[in-house]
């Protein structure tokens, strides 16, 4: 049996003037769905023993909050392929992960995320959260995708079961998405 939780980088300010897309950071919002989403994680006592992340800023960020809620130090593997990857590339990351690890993070953006989502859980009856994926996968949201493989090589698409899917406004409504 295999574990994968999907992280998506949390709210990153559109105001920071960066030149490149990969170096925007988060804005104050984002730092606390951040926060929140680690502390959620640790609630829900799901521990994972490898950490996969896009290098975005955004995602590092994230990270680092998300540790802080979490109460854990991180020590993610980066790996460029993650930043913006579609989903048929995380699967390939996926595929990749070592046999010895049975719960693994990967962290990074959308649409690739909510995709792989998609990809990976069977659409039907007996997989309810799967419809609140595919409505929106929000920012510093968290998917528990449970696998009954004995390799990750193993993962693909409808092999998946959504155990978990949280969104920051579920926890705390102020984090949901501004109103004007």
């Amino acid at each position: 049996m295999k574990t994968l939780i999907l992280l998506r980088h949390a709210k990153s300010s559109w105001d920071d003037t960066v030149s490149r897309d990969f170096d925007r950071p988060l804005n104050a919002k984002g730092e606390r769905a951040a926060v929140t989403m680690g502390r959620t994680l640790r609630s829900l006592n799901l521990p994972f023993d490898a950490l996969f992340a896009s290098p975005a800023v955004r995602v590092e960020q994230t990270l680092e909050h998300f540790a802080h809620g979490l109460c854990r130090t991180l020590a993610p593997h980066w790996d460029r392929r993650a930043y913006l990857a579609s989903a048929a590339t995380l699967v390939d990351i996926v595929r990749e992960f070592s046999d010895e690890t049975q719960t693994v993070m990967l962290a990074g953006h959308n649409p690739g995320l909510e995709e792989l989502v998609l990809t990976l859980v069977p659409h039907g009856a007996d997989e309810p959260l799967r419809d609140l994926v595919e409505q929106k996968f929000p920012t510093a949201s968290v998917a528990v995708i449970r696998f009954d493989v004995d390799r990750w090589a193993d993962v693909g698409d409808g092999t998946g079961h959504l155990l978990h899917f949280v969104r920051p406004r579920d926890i705390d409504p102020a984090l949901g998405p501004d109103r004007d």
